[in-house]
């Protein structure tokens, strides 16, 4: 029994021994030619048209050293590494290549092409067994539609998949991108980076990110995080910034906001499309512009806020709705709708329209305004006009009619002009404090002229009916024309604004990789610094 056991034993040892034996065999490097070998210590010399041999690989160089114990050669001059199944070659000036661990180390002038992607480098280290090239001091990566150098990377050949790190660039002739960690897809050709991120478009457009990006190069689509995009004629920034260049579509989400740098105005809101080549763009989700004057500012929020621009100015407008509030040092509004001609710096109130100058309130079915010099200049009143001015001692001096038109001088109610069942109440004050009686008036047309926000005269043609009652004549119901309303508690002001949307703050001098210098400082070659030694 023990004897068939000891046979057993050395049966099964010599098949182990006999499979590691056939497995070193097959992980050892083979010579197939050299027009010379020499024997030396510890190595073999082969010189001239070297040919080895490791598994699918076909091994070229000039020369070689070979280490057989070792397993391992270095190889010098014209070295190529000729992968007989994966169609993966690497060239150099000189390498060491390990059969063991099937790892080759080259050296100064290291080419790696796969297919249609090719490496350059200076210092490759290429593990065959996994298929992974790792350069470092530097490397540039070439295909048919991008150049992409960085000081270290990682080729994984196997899932076509390159790491960049480091002073990465990516270049092709419509872009140029840099990070300092980029993925690049050789297949795909999609680049995907982290953190900071700079391109520069070949017309100058500058497209940013700080949290990363996507940027699918053939297809030239853009994904930026915490991303922002300045045109010469426009900045937009977005916590996810989209843009498809063949279609000319910008989409944004998350805190948007739209600078114009002509009109000088800023668009926010929670999501925001445009359209390039059409000038469109639309933003809503609790939106608000704001246009920037010289000393002033003009807010307007709504829902949703859409932009026309063109070449020419009857092309350009502006929309604003539902629930559209308005608001600037001397002026305020509101209504549901709003649209803005470029054309003749008109603004269009629509639905329940409601203006406040300073003491003064004015409504009508629909409002038309004109806005000269950074202030309201005319206001047109279109049906059911009432206009409502508060004085010195509370009382409201009224106007209405069929059609209104407003005028104002230095931002200040000037003058008021009814055309059509006129009818007025004025409160006759004397020095501004004591009430003198009540002025009524119907008439087909009246012209009601203000100083400093105070009524100053009162203007009638077309048969007028007036009257004048003294105070202690007046009865309640006299002081008020049909239809007053006075809604100073829906004014608009800047708490309202604030409330409905903060704009986030943001770094406008952000920093990026382009503001680099291109240039370096040269260092000093063995000559120079042996002189400077001796000096």
């Amino acid at each position: 029994m023990t004897s068939i056991r000891f046979i057993l034993f050395s049966f099964c040892l010599c098949t182990a021994i006999f499979r590691a034996n056939a497995q070193d065999e097959k992980n050892r490097l083979e010579i197939l030619q050299a027009d010379e070998l020499l024997g030396a210590k510890g190595f073999d010399r082969l010189l001239h048209d070297v040919v080895m041999e490791h598994q699918n690989s076909l091994i070229y160089c000039d020369s070689a050293h070979f280490y057989g114990q070792e397993n391992l050669a270095k190889l010098f001059g014209n070295v190529r590494i000729e992968d007989q199944d994966d169609p993966i070659t690497v060239t150099s000036l000189y390498a060491e290549y390990d059969g063991d661990s099937q790892m080759a180390r080259l050296r100064n002038n290291v080419v790696l092409v796969n297919e249609g992607t090719t490496l350059y480098t200076d210092y490759l280290d290429y593990d065959r067994g996994s298929g992974v090239a790792n350069y470092f001091n530097s490397g540039m990566v070439k295909d048919s539609t991008n150049t992409l150098t960085s000081e270290k990377g990682v080729y994984e050949t196997q899932i076509k998949k390159i790491t960049f790190t480091d002073e990465v660039t990516l270049v092709n002739p419509d872009y140029t991108m840099k990070s300092n960690f980029l993925f690049y897809d050789t297949e795909t050709k999609i680049a995907e980076t982290e953190k900071l991120t700079n391109i520069l478009s070949k017309d100058g457009t500058k497209l940013n990110a700080q949290r990363g990006s996507f940027y699918d190069t053939e297809n030239k689509i853009f994904r930026f995080y915490d991303g922002d995009v300045e045109s010469e004629n426009s900045i937009i920034y977005g916590e996810i910034l989209y843009y498809e260049e063949n279609a000319q579509y910008y989409e944004a989400r998350g805190n948007v906001s739209i600078y114009n740098k002509e009109r000088n105005v800023e668009v926010f809101g929670e999501e925001g499309k445009y359209w390039e080549a059409d000038q469109y763009s639309k933003v809503y989700g609790k939106a608000l512009t704001q246009k920037y004057f010289e000393s002033d500012t003009l807010f307007m929020i709504a829902d949703t806020l859409i932009t026309q621009d063109g070449e020419q100015p009857e092309e350009k407008f502006m929309l604003a709705y539902p629930n559209m509030r308005m608001l600037k040092s001397d002026l305020a509004g509101r209504a549901d709708s709003m649209a803005y001609l470029y054309a003749d710096s008109t603004v269009y109130l629509y639905s329940d329209p409601v203006l406040w100058n300073n003491k003064s309130q004015i409504t009508a079915d629909s409002i038309n305004f004109i806005i000269a010099n950074e202030e309201i200049d005319r206001a047109l009143l279109i049906d059911n006009a009432f206009a409502i001015t508060k004085d010195t001692v509370n009382n409201f001096n009224q106007i209405k009619g069929r059609k209104m038109t407003g005028y104002f001088l230095k931002g200040e109610m000037d003058k008021l002009d009814v055309e059509g069942n006129g009818e007025s109440l004025y409160f006759a004050l004397e020095n501004d404090t004591t009430f003198k009686g009540l002025n009524q008036l119907l008439c087909g047309r009246i012209i009601m002229q203000f100083q400093e926000g105070a009524v100053r005269k009162i203007s009638h043609s077309i048969k007028p009916e007036a009257s004048f009652i003294p105070p202690h004549l007046i009865e309640e119901d006299q002081k008020q024309l049909k239809g007053f309303t006075w809604r100073e508690d829906e004014r608009p002001d800047r708490t309202l604004v604030d409330n409905w949307r903060m704009p986030a703050v943001r770094n406008k001098n952000r920093y990026s990789f382009f503001d680099e210098p291109d240039e370096s400082l040269p260092l000093p070659d063995d000559d120079e610094i042996q002189k400077l030694i001796d000096n």
